[in-house]
């Protein structure tokens, strides 16, 4: 619906630079003529390469509108939405998410995947858990592997994808096409370089050091203060990436209760120089954290 009022955080939730292409506008919604005319506006304003249909978030406000993975159990509504985005923007390709049914007892995602295909979806990604599960529990790649077996077009597996070993293995179980990476990338945005370097060479990557992190922690921090303009704000907004980025750090408790007060750069580039200079001098010496 926001597309529709065209405000500033939709703006915002669009703005991209050339140099991501190839990329997707992702939407969700249940009403198929407006979906199909959000899908064209969003075309004619900012020119994706593709659009992708949201069938698989769990967020309950979403949920609540019959968005998302509402519509894994109401299949004629998911085949009419699909059906009337496809034609709307068409020949701009149209691809889908979804999650492998809506609890244990409704797992469809085979029938789902056909009924997608017949509407002229040109991919899917699969998250291997179903609503009920949210991120909880462990992700059935047996009925990933099962809807990439059923349908003709590319399918990405999504699921407990957290390091190369696990790309590799699941795609040598399964015929998926590709692999997508969620929450371990928000920790661990190096584990792009790690797993293609992997799958070239089946060597690992050594990992970075804390060092090599925290370089690359403050130029995002940084590209960000550039990016909005004013930084108190950038920085705020970075206070949940901090606390990913946190994770598998030695003393990452610590580190944790400061981010959720940083509002300046140089607070950032202080608790980098204290937090690199405590492991300098507990090297050999335990951590807590």
């Amino acid at each position: 619906e926001g597309i529709f009022r065209r405000n500033e955080r939709t703006r915002e939730y669009l703005d991209f630079d050339e140099v991501e292409r190839p990329i997707g506008v992702q939407l969700f919604g249940a009403d198929a003529a407006h979906m199909a005319e959000a899908a064209r506006q969003v075309v004619d304003w900012v020119r994706p390469d593709f659009i992708d249909l949201n069938f698989g978030c769990p967020v309950n406000k979403v949920v609540a509108k019959n968005g998302g993975s509402a519509l894994l159990k109401d299949c004629p509504t998911l085949s009419s939405v699909a059906a009337a985005v496809v034609r709307s923007v068409a020949p701009v390709p149209v691809t889908a998410k979804i999650r492998i049914g809506w609890d244990a007892d409704s797992i469809n995602a085979v029938r789902v995947a056909e009924i997608l295909v017949e509407q002229g979806i040109a991919a899917l990604t699969v998250h291997g858990r179903t609503r009920a599960q949210g991120y909880s529990g462990n992700a059935d790649w047996d009925v990933i592997g099962a809807v990439a077996g059923a349908v003709s077009v590319p399918v990405i597996g999504n699921g407990d994808l957290v390091t190369p070993e696990d790309v590799a293995r699941r795609r040598a179980e399964t015929k998926v096409s590709g692999v997508m990476i969620g929450r371990a990338a928000m920790s661990s945005p190096w584990i792009f370089q790690q797993t293609k370097h992997y799958l070239a060479t089946r060597e690992c990557l050594a990992p970075p050091t804390p060092a090599e992190k925290w370089t690359l922690i403050l130029r995002h921090c940084r590209l960000a203060v550039e990016s909005w303009g004013d930084e108190e704000q950038a920085i705020r907004s970075m206070r949940a990436r901090l606390m990913a980025y946190s994770k598998g750090f030695p003393g990452s408790k610590i580190l944790r209760e400061k981010f959720q007060h940083v509002s300046f750069l140089r607070e950032i580039e202080t608790i980098a120089h204290e937090h690199l200079e405590t492991i300098a001098q507990n090297r050999g010496a335990p951590i807590l954290v």
